[in-house]
């Protein structure tokens, strides 16, 4: 693959909760669209357009977290700019590279930006190399998904013969996960995805997962963003992070060599046999999340290596919500535990998949930490964790505050993010914030060292006063101790007393 406009969408429409616009929240007559929060749309794109427009574009911004009725109006044959590294347009490759299949998710996506992607793919494809071009349609309701999409495979297949454009319909919505394998299911080339310089590294070694460089495409104005040359990795939510390269990859002072992976982000190219081998996705997820982080780490487990190519380069749209689901987050979270194989919720059956690592007699996660991804800070120590609350009002829980702050606040629980990130360790700690995710990084906040976070210096404790100047009549001070107690949610070991 040159350089191209190719993207794995999985969408569905309806209101999002990581958006403060419901996709099907009614406008008032004469409302204007730019004092919708949405109005951001117009910043940078539409000052021309008279108010009919302007609200027919806003409600498919809402709709689809990007500037759809923008799309509509670009052609398919839009130039896109070469973005890979200089020397990799003097690279050749084998003459023998084996066929491909790629694969599309999709639900109720934009049709311009479905057509627009299999055209780019088709246009900038060596024609010897793409077999074929799987649309895996995740239940959606739009009728132009159906009617207008069809038509445009026929006349794709006409051109480029019978089956080259497959079009899978599910019955019923399975999410992102199940969706990759039922393309990988319908796919016949030997290796699924997209990429000749990737080609070349999976011939080579066919246990290479590869992933593309990554480009942006702006939600509002179509534009085609650059990105930086990135490895791929996760933070201990399980969330998928762009990396600095490591220092190995730096010192080649060779901007097309792979760059070493830990993790895949999204989009990558597979040998099919191997990913069967491998274990394909883990369908026992859920909808959307978790599935690219832990592939990445069980194929540098299991044998396999994982890296990015800086001379294949994909933009995707990087959206201004994200509308998969009102309940996204407990996805997410519910994949991240079933991953680390956490007691206590119902992630699954997951008997079948430490079979299969058993089987492959892959490696342990603390190999993959020294090895892989030594870049990852460790938190061994950690002896309790959760939500911190005061015997004195066990309505309030300890809480980051505001970010322009660096002192935690005492607040009314409310189960989030915010106050579920209390850290205690053995080296009597206490910290409060997401855990740094690299060694690099330090956003945590260290409240007070310990036993029942009483100063061992001071010998004064953290605790609660009444104060009238707080919106909850409580602040957090340090005082001399009166005997107040803290509990925490989740103690994996005997605190010390």
């Amino acid at each position: 693959m040159r350089n191209g406009e190719i993207f794995f969408f999985y969408t569905k429409n309806g209101p999002t909760s990581h958006s403060s616009v419901s996709a099907d929240a009614p406008q008032k007559d004469g409302e204007d669209p730019a004092s919708d929060p949405a109005s951001s749309l117009f910043n940078h794109w539409g000052r021309d357009l008279g108010p009919e427009s302007r609200r027919a574009a806003l409600k498919k911004f809402r709709y689809y977290g990007y500037n759809g009725y923008l799309s509509d109006r670009i052609s398919l044959t839009r130039p896109i700019p070469d973005l890979r590294p200089d020397g990799c347009r003097n690279i050749s490759y084998s003459s023998d590279l084996p066929q491909l299949s790629v694969i599309f998710i999709f639900v109720n996506e934009a049709l311009s930006v479905l057509l627009r992607s299999v055209h780019t793919l088709v246009q900038r494809t060596p024609a010897h190399l793409l077999k074929e071009v799987i649309l895996v349609d995740d239940h959606s309701s739009s009728q132009e998904l159906k009617e207008h999409l069809q038509t445009f495979v026929d006349e794709t297949n006409g051109q480029h013969g019978p089956g080259f454009l497959k079009v899978v319909r599910h019955e019923k919505q399975e999410g992102l996960i199940r969706s990759r394998v039922s393309g990988w299911r319908a796919a016949s080339a030997p290796v699924v995805a997209l990429a000749e310089p990737i080609l070349q590294r999976i011939k080579e070694d066919r246990t290479r997962v590869v992933s593309p460089s990554f480009d942006n495409i702006k939600y509002d104005t179509f534009e085609i963003e650059e990105y930086p040359l990135s490895a791929q990795g996760f933070d201990w939510e399980l969330w998928c992070r762009y990396l600095n390269p490591p220092k190995s990859w730096w010192t080649q002072r060779n901007h097309t060599a792979p760059i070493r992976s830990p993790a895949l982000i999204g989009c990558f190219v597979v040998d099919r046999k191997y990913f069967e081998e491998i274990g394909l996705l883990d369908e026992g997820m859920e909808i959307y999340g978790g599935e690219n982080v832990e592939l990445g780490i069980r194929v540098w487990q299991c044998g396999g290596s994982v890296e990015v190519l800086p001379c294949s380069r994909i933009a995707h749209i990087e959206r201004a919500h994200k509308p998969y689901t009102e309940n996204l987050t407990a996805h997410v979270r519910r994949n991240a535990l079933r991953v680390a194989e956490h007691s206590g919720i119902d992630i699954g059956d997951i008997s079948e998949r430490k079979a299969l690592r058993s089987r492959l007699k892959c490696r342990p996660f603390s190999w993959f930490l020294s090895n892989i991804y030594p870049e990852l800070r460790s938190y061994g120590n950690t002896v309790a964790y959760g939500v911190l609350k005061n015997s004195l009002r066990d309505d309030l829980c300890l809480d980051q505050g505001p970010d322009t702050d660096n002192v935690p606040i005492m607040y009314l629980c409310h189960g989030m993010t915010p106050q579920q990130n209390v850290y205690y360790t053995s080296s009597q700690q206490l910290h409060l914030g997401v855990l740094s995710p690299t060694i690099d990084d330090d956003d945590n906040k260290c409240l007070v060292d310990g036993g029942s976070i009483q100063n061992n210096e001071s010998q004064r404790c953290l605790e609660l006063v009444e104060s009238g100047q707080s919106e909850f009549t409580f602040q957090l001070v340090i005082q001399d101790c009166t005997g107040q107690k803290w509990t925490i949610t989740n103690i994996l070991t005997v605190l010390p007393q």
